[in-house]
């Protein structure tokens, strides 16, 4: 009772009257209602508060409730320091690269969302399985900093050979030689594993030449000085050096990562040949500027879409000319959209491997699902849409699209991107001349009469596997994406306007409605306006006979083509020829202020 007072004094004392009301409701511990200690090596319990001790601290019962001492000096600022050099203006080819390895499921994905600041990469729990298959790149943000991020398969030494696990080992093994730091990740919730110092060991002896640092992921849980210093103790079993602790959900402990990159990424640019900065990028802003007006000399998106085993990721390397993803005769092998870029006739050129396109049902569920919803996405992003087909189902069937493939062709033409239908595996029906032609003559044709509203759809065959068609698919692509940005002069679509209603069958001339001028309003895709004069509107029929003169004319099929209507109202024009005649207000000398005269009058 006699600590219970000083407590009571020292609060009243300070003015808190209230927390002594409190105090007084409040039990008193002794050392019978104090809970059993832990067990040596658990994490204690948080003492207990009360109400009014927010900003004081707990010592004994018979010590007043002092607060706690601050720092003496400046407040504290943001802990991260300005690197020296500025990763903005170095070529994006010479940026430093960093690639995520680790064990399946410890967070590498999620970091690498982090680390690009989007959500791209699939994050999913699954402890038995593996969400991402591929090699991911991307251009990482962390603070000042900019590097080149690689997002790995998880790696288990145990896999058989040629199965998904060592296939996906060997491709981490081989984008090792272009990274220069790799990042181990560790679950510190669960501990060090096996599998994590089979994955060191792996490291140390395919990337002995590459700077690791150990992070202890999904660390947001824990404290700093109970679990936390016994892990990092645990970590340095790896023998990379001290770990940081993070949290890749939350964010946590980039800070301290950021200070463990900078001085490693200013070494390594210092050794560069000028600092890497970028002083001949063909995308610099002086060139930028300069194609603002020709839209299409911008990077051009192409999305590979197709249902699953058609050849995507095939097709995918075949264009790249490296082993970028991976292929296999498993269905459903890609789960991420992977996204490339190259250079093809100086022209950037972004390539998105997508997820193979399935009929939802309803039953996908974890990485199926979420693998659907992103290929959607993609698809509504691309400029120019790549559908592929299977040459040897085709040949097999009665129809050369089946109904996931239409829906894919009209979602795209809906959403007004560019369509290229690609054939593959045709190098499997070299064998039979007579379905090799028959594949050939059908698939153009049918693909015209199920996607009516589009004409001149443009049709490659080819054998990704056998990498021939790889030049014919990317000029296919490119002329398809400029009569994606084509933009026609108004002068030269009056011109053509007047020779195309010429040669139209009108059933009435006098009904015949009368296009006052047709301009273009936009392009990516096209978009056309016909100012009408007149209350008689285009019919649907004449809109399907412009857009079609408009693609034989001027040679622009496999692209939509929007054409909108607008009328001109003849009271508008009326009123701007007339003269003002209404009585108007003049000011004259007179004994009134104002006097009314009347032109008409005079």
């Amino acid at each position: 009772m006699a600590a219970a007072a000083a407590v009571l004094r020292a609060a009243v004392r300070r003015g808190r009257s209230a927390a002594a009301t409190l105090l007084h409701h409040r039990p008193i511990l002794s050392a019978r209602s104090l809970p059993p200690s832990p067990p040596l090596g658990r994490a204690l319990p948080p003492l207990p508060r009360f109400p009014f001790s927010v900003g004081f601290g707990f010592s004994t019962a018979t010590e007043e409730l002092v607060p706690p001492a601050r720092p003496k000096g400046k407040a504290r600022k943001n802990p991260m320091k300005q690197s020296r050099f500025d990763f903005t203006k170095v070529d994006a080819a010479l940026l430093p690269t960093v690639i995520l390895v680790g064990r399946p499921n410890v967070g590498k994905s999620a970091l690498f969302n982090r680390f690009i600041r989007r959500r791209e990469a699939l994050v999913y729990n699954t402890p038995g399985d593996h969400v991402t298959r591929d090699i991911r790149e991307g251009v990482a943000k962390l603070g000042d900093l900019r590097f080149r991020v690689l997002d790995s398969a998880g790696l288990e030494t145990a896999a058989t050979s040629g199965s998904i696990l060592a296939r996906t080992a060997d491709m981490t093994g081989n984008v090792l030689a272009r990274s220069q730091f790799a990042i181990f990740l560790i679950d510190v919730r669960d501990g060090l594993q096996p599998l994590d110092l089979e994955v060191g060991q792996w490291l140390r002896k395919h990337a002995s030449g590459i700077h690791t640092l150990v992070a202890m992921n999904k660390s947001e849980s824990l404290d700093e000085h109970g679990v936390l210093t016994a892990a990092a103790g645990e970590a340095h079993k790896l023998g990379f050096g001290d770990p940081v602790a993070i949290s890749a959900e939350t964010g946590l402990g980039m800070a301290e990562l950021y200070e463990v990159l900078r001085p490693l990424f200013e070494e390594y640019m210092s050794q560069l040949p000028n600092n890497g900065l970028n002083q001949d990028d063909p995308t610099s802003e002086f060139e930028t500027e300069a194609h603002e007006g020709d839209e299409s000399k911008l990077p051009l998106q192409l999305a590979i879409v197709g249902r699953p085993n058609v050849g995507k990721s095939t097709l995918l390397n075949t264009l790249l000319q490296e082993q970028r993803v991976l292929v296999g005769p498993e269905a459903g092998l890609t789960r991420d959209s992977i996204r490339a870029q190259f250079q093809f006739d100086n022209r950037t050129v972004y390539l998105v491997d997508t997820a193979g396109w399935m009929e939802r049902s309803g039953k996908e569920k974890g990485p199926a699902s979420l693998s659907v919803v992103q290929s959607r996405k993609n698809l509504m992003r691309a400029h120019i849409v790549a559908l592929v087909l299977d040459a040897e189902k085709i040949a097999k069937s009665k129809s050369s699209m089946n109904h996931p493939e239409v829906v894919i062709a009209r979602q795209a033409i809906e959403e007004g991107r560019g369509l290229v239908v690609v054939v593959n595996k045709m190098d499997l029906l070299r064998g039979n001349q007579r379905l090799f032609e028959k594949v050939m003559d059908a698939v153009p044709s049918e693909i015209q009469t199920v996607i009516p509203q589009v004409t001149g759809i443009p049709v490659v065959f080819v054998s990704a596997l056998e990498g021939r068609g790889r030049i014919a698919v990317m000029r296919q692509v490119i002329d398809t994406y400029e009569n994606w940005c084509l933009r026609l002069s108004t002068s030269r679509l009056n011109r053509w306007l007047r020779k195309v209603m010429s040669r139209h069958s009108w059933k009435d001339s006098a009904t015949q409605p009368k296009v006052k001028y047709f301009t273009q309003v936009k392009a990516r895709p096209p978009t056309f306006v016909a100012f009408m004069s007149g209350k008689v509107q285009l019919s649907d029929t004449d809109i399907r006979f412009l857009t079609k003169s408009l693609k034989e004319d001027f040679n622009i099929g496999g692209i939509p083509i929007r054409i909108v209507q607008r009328s001109i109202p003849r009271k508008a024009s009326a009123k701007s020829n007339t003269k003002n005649v209404r009585p108007r207000i003049a000011r004259m000398r007179t004994d009134k202020r104002t006097a009314v005269s009347d032109p008409t009058l005079s």
